[in-house]
């Protein structure tokens, strides 16, 4: 008889070793998220700017401090939100959040919520004195309607009355011009732009994409994502500085001239523009 543990019941603890050494090799959120901006050449004011999430947040979660999120609801948004503004697929960053902080959060009850849409019709009744109100108004305008009506009859039938065989002769007939179609934002639209200021136009051809746009002084003029067929036209006196967080997805007018770049899908660009050619800066 051996005394002792079995090379079986030392099978637990050399798996329990590998999975640890797995855990290590694996980056924590943070660190991850660090990277892949790192990565995409973005900085931590370009995130902010791009996901409305404070620069004090995404300090704190690159450095794997959630407390400053406000809860874990809070956390896992702001960590869906980052990992896709830094072209990272989110999903499993979350499921390594709900390893580390206890699972998904659990759900927000919606009893009170039903109870309360059954609550709020109950305590108002109808408005008897609007209704009045809104009735007499509308006998009123009914009123004033018809005589105005019986007025422009008569005086219809004697301007019949008193016209003469030569005015029935020769009746003149006013044609309508259609009216002028209104001005698409084009390329000559573009190209009419005032020659002593810098305009750029932005449009998402062939995709989404995350744009800023500052002036000559460095103050913000836009900065949104536009959608997959939105245009943006920006203005200034003598510069505009753009970032394209796709630039890929991205055709761009300055000063009525298209920009022939052979841009990536996923590139993130910093350009700038003057009155001059249309030549990046």
């Amino acid at each position: 008889m051996s005394i002792g543990n079995s090379p079986e019941d030392e099978r637990p603890f050399e798996d329990e070793h590998v999975e640890a050494d797995r855990e290590e090799a694996r980056p924590s959120i943070g660190r991850a998220l660090q990277q892949a901006r790192i990565a995409a050449g973005l900085t931590v004011d370009d995130v902010s700017s791009a996901t409305r999430v404070r620069m004090n947040i995404v300090h704190a979660i690159e450095a794997d401090d959630f407390s400053a999120c406000g809860g874990d609801v809070y956390a896992r948004g702001h960590i869906r939100t980052l990992a896709k503004a830094v072209h990272l697929d989110p999903e499993p960053l979350l499921a390594q959040y709900g390893d580390e902080h206890g699972g998904r959060p659990a759900p927000t009850p919606a009893a009170p919520l039903f109870e309360a849409e059954r609550i709020r019709p109950e305590r108002r009744g109808p408005n008897w004195t609007a209704a009045m109100v809104a009735a007499i108004v509308a006998v009123i305008g009914f009123v004033g309607f018809t005589m105005f009506q019986g007025d422009d009859s008569g005086d219809e039938a004697n301007v019949a009355e008193g016209s003469t065989p030569s005015d029935s002769a020769s009746p003149t007939t006013k044609t309508k011009k259609p009216a002028d179609p209104k001005p698409e934002a084009s390329d000559s639209a573009i190209a009419a732009a005032p020659q002593d200021k810098v305009t750029v136009r932005v449009a998402a051809a062939d995709g989404r994409s995350w744009i800023a746009a500052k002036d000559h002084n460095g103050r913000m003029i836009f900065d949104g994502v536009l959608k997959q067929g939105d245009t943006r036209t920006f203005q200034d006196s003598s510069k505009v500085h753009l970032v394209l967080g796709d630039a890929g997805a991205i055709d761009l007018f300055v000063n009525g001239k298209k920009i022939e770049e052979n841009f990536q899908p996923g590139a993130v660009e910093r350009l700038t523009y003057t009155k001059g050619d249309p030549e990046a800066g």
